[in-house]
């Protein structure tokens, strides 16, 4: 039996499991910092300059370990091998995020262990699922138990959780497909490769196709894959067919039953999770640019790691609790009390979070020691207040509202001379109290857009996906077109050497296939990696135990384990799946000796792997340098919308809303050229291309065009100009040669205008393929606009360094550009 992981058999991990690889400033480095003392996340921190101290021209440690009397300079010896041990394993983490938090070196596959996302409950639910069935068989003997007692750990597998309707929903349908598919190709199997090879591939295509309604179908779809490889195993009569079909639809429904009415887990528990998860990071973020705060070293670079492993990580959060509060507020007659304080939180989080990154353009480019020692204290006393709110929402605990508003009230201390960064601060803190008492001050709306509009009909939800992915230009009709191609060869040649452990090779090679080339690699090093190690740990325990009772006992934990762990990462899930994998064949198939079991898994997953990596390579590649130039366009238009919805009508903009969703949709944007661009960067030979070299320069210049929009959204407006009464004229050698001339208000707002549309267009442009780049306007920068129109000037010698400086638009064509 076999399993996949966040991407391929299972989404990715949701709510509080997010065990997070973050890089650390001011000579640290935070594996996923928790708060000082407490256990919320594993923590150590390991300077930068120590590792890079300890790291070079150190001999191995050898001379530590020689027969020698011990002597202090022998142990000191030792002491500096296991620093460079250690030094050289937090090397390795270094960047490799986990599959929910990819970290900030885009180069570096996310194959960390996310601990967070160990779900025992989870785990006991499925082995109760399944487990209980075996025992059953133990006490009647009767072998379509046994069947049944598959369909129910593959119904486990097919839930991934979410709202109950459409889990009901989806768990129903599968448990019907896997009966029929089951009974009718056992039936067909007997006729041989000519008939069943052209009637499965359809249903790989079919299975492989239905990610295009979404996580929980694309995951029922791959488990289907596993039920039709199993019912390819051996030939079925008329009356077994019947039996099996009835087994895996009773093995179904129960799994089901158990799940959604025996065994009901609160219903809230993932939104409660994924709002907390926000918060959590809200907290890492905040952390880590009091570190960069912190630092006279921070450079350029250091904001860019800090942007790519945090704003993304946050936004993809954000996300993933909006989609779920969506799907739980739809599922139900009416919003309840709780999706309600989620929807509060959640918009809360989301306000602080645009405020942050206002405060880190602030702290980029104003390096005053003074706003930088304020800074840092707001930070360091913010992120404290953020873990206890997050530790509330996750746990569904009542805080002590008193002392958090001491919290707030000592943190918002000492900005009365720093006008601006105070409006920063009272924004963030108000956002604070917000999430914490779960009330809303006067005139806050909460939740305004977020539900959105009603649900489309059934028939609209069905067939929409389905027609606008029928496109050879959509990645997922050529991963189902690829999937089924491949898999129809293998299929022939399973067939035509049948034997009790070839459906592996099937499964492996249509679960280990993935959209894009960087995804399959990944999933085929991990699926290897996994299996190997769990397949030698399963042949050993298969060897202690030697009785039936024995191998069903060592069922129980062992299922408790792998489902436990299945969004930890998939490497670990799988390495945990397969000693259950060999103990099941050895209870359901007696007479293969343990060893050979392993053995026979490990050749057919490293098989699998290869067909599925090359066949990636060779059959309808997506090549990445132009899937990169494509989401690089668009993440320039969307930050083109967000430069002209905030520097248009700011006041209204907020009002309405228009300048939140613009925000997000930058963002958003953002976090797909960053997932384009690092599949690019793990794709042989294309990190080097042109377009990928550009378009990493241009995301981080569009960060801090971000950035620095969101610190224009919450600057405070200047008071008008009051009009000076007359003056004596002075002396002619009074004034100092070294004033400037005062500007007009009336000169600077038509300089303020000028430059404005100057910066919409000059975005909107290079959205396009072409087009004429505007001429500078012939007026001074306005003060505020000043680093934003350096930032758009970087942009556009980026995009475009030959004609942004020789193709520009006529003078007349922006207003004060006269004689340009």
């Amino acid at each position: 039996m076999q399993g996949a992981g966040q991407t391929g058999l299972f989404p990715t991990p949701t709510g509080e499991n997010a065990y997070e690889i973050q890089r650390g400033r001011a000579g640290r480095h935070a594996l996923g910092a928790g708060p000082p003392g407490g256990g919320d996340v594993m923590g150590f921190a390991l300077g930068r300059s120590a590792l890079n101290r300890l790291t070079p021209g150190m001999p191995p440690g050898g001379a530590s370990r020689l027969p020698l009397p011990p002597n202090p300079r022998a142990k000191a010896s030792g002491a500096v091998s296991d620093a460079v041990r250690r030094g050289r394993v937090a090397g390795f983490l270094m960047g490799r995020g986990s599959l929910s938090t990819p970290g900030s070196n885009l180069a570096r596959l996310p194959i960390a262990l996310d601990p967070r996302g160990l779900s025992i409950i989870e785990g006991i639910r499925a082995a109760c699922a399944f487990g209980t069935v075996i025992l059953l068989h133990e006490f009647v003997a009767w072998p379509p138990l046994l069947i049944m007692a598959l369909a129910a750990n593959l119904t486990c597998f097919a839930d991934i959780g979410g709202p109950m309707r459409s889990r009901l929903m989806v768990l129903a349908v599968f448990s019907v497909l896997g009966s029929l598919i089951w009974s009718l190709f056992g039936l067909l199997q007997p006729h041989g490769p000519a008939i069943v090879v052209p009637l499965a591939t359809l249903v790989i295509f079919c299975c492989s196709y239905a990610r295009v309604w979404g996580v929980q179908e694309q995951t029922a779809g791959n488990v289907l894959v596993l039920v039709l490889a199993f019912a390819l195993d051996r030939p079925l009569t008329g009356g077994e067919a019947v039996v099996a079909g009835a087994m895996v639809l009773a093995g179904g429904l129960w799994a089901t039953v158990l799940a959604l009415a025996l065994w009901r887990l609160n219903p809230y528990r993932p939104t409660q999770r994924a709002v907390a998860e926000v918060w959590r990071r809200l907290a890492l973020l905040s952390g880590d640019l009091e570190d960069l705060a912190a630092s006279h070293e921070a450079d350029a670079a250091g904001f860019d790691d800090h942007a790519r492993a945090h704003r993304r990580g946050v936004r993809e959060a954000i996300e993933l609790a909006r989609g779920l509060i969506v799907d739980l507020a739809r599922s139900r007659e009416r919003v309840s009390d709780r999706t309600a304080q989620a929807l509060i939180r959640l918009e809360s989080a989301e306000q602080i979070f645009a405020a942050l990154i206002a405060l880190s353009d602030r702290i980029e480019a104003d390096r005053n020691p003074n706003r930088q020692v304020r800074t840092r204290r707001l930070l360091r006393r913010l992120r404290p207040l953020l873990l206890v709110v997050a530790r509330a929402i996750r746990d569904d605990t009542v805080l002590d509202l008193p002392r958090i508003e001491r919290s707030i009230a000592r943190a918002g201390r000492g900005f009365s001379s720093d006008p601006a960064l105070k409006s920063l601060a009272e924004r963030i803190l108000d956002r604070v109290r917000i999430g914490a008492k779960l009330s809303t001050p006067e005139g806050y709306r909460p939740g305004g857009t977020l539900l959105g509009s009603a649900s489309l009909p059934l028939r609209q939800r069905l067939l929409g996906p389905l027609k606008a992915n029928f496109t050879l230009a959509s990645p997922n009709l050529r991963h189902a077109i690829r999937a089924s191609t491949v898999t129809a060869p293998v299929l022939g040649l399973t067939l035509l050497w049948p034997g009790p452990f070839t459906h592996w090779l099937t499964i492996t090679v249509v679960l280990t296939m993935q959209p894009f080339y960087a995804a399959t690699w990944q999933r085929a090093l991990e699926r290897i990696g996994g299996t190997v190690l769990g397949g030698l740990f399963g042949a050993l325990l298969a060897s202690v135990a030697t009785t039936t009772l024995a191998l069903a006992a060592l069922i129980f934990p062992l299922s408790i384990i792998g489902f436990a762990a299945r969004q930890v990462s998939y490497a670990f899930f799988i390495a945990c799946l397969t000693p259950l994998v060999v103990l099941l064949v050895e209870v359901m198939e007696p007479g293969h000796a343990s060893w050979e079991v392993a053995g026979m898994r490990a050749l057919f997953t490293l098989l699998g792997g290869l067909i599925a990596v090359a066949s990636s390579l060779l059959l309808w590649p997506v090549w990445e340098p132009d899937q990169v130039r494509l989401e690089l366009r668009k993440a320039v238009k969307a930050h083109a919308d967000f430069a002209r919805t905030v520097l248009s009508n700011r006041v209204e903009a907020e009002r309405s809303g228009a300048a939140e969703a613009a925000a997000r949709a930058s963002g958003l944007a953002l976090n797909t050229l960053e997932a384009a661009l690092s599949r690019a960067l793990q794709q042989p030979r294309a990190g080097r291309h042109p377009q990928v070299e550009t378009a990493m320069v241009a995301d981080a210049t569009l960060r801090r065009i971000g950035a620095r929009l969101s610190a224009l959204r919450h600057a405070e407006p200047k008071p008008a100009a009051e009009p000076k009464p007359a003056a004596e004229p002075k002396p002619a050698a009074e004034p100092k040669p070294t004033e400037e001339p005062a500007v007009d208000a009336g000169d600077e707002a038509e300089a303020c205008r000028a430059w404005t549309l100057w910066i919409t267009t000059t975005l909107a442009r290079l959205a396009e393929d072409g087009g004429a780049l505007p001429a500078h306007p012939d007026l001074p920068r306005a003060e505020s606009l000043v680093r934003l129109v350096t930032q758009v000037e970087l942009l556009a010698e980026t995009l475009r360094p030959q004609r942004s400086r020789e193709e520009v638009l006529p003078a007349e064509a922006i207003p004060g550009t006269a004689g340009r």
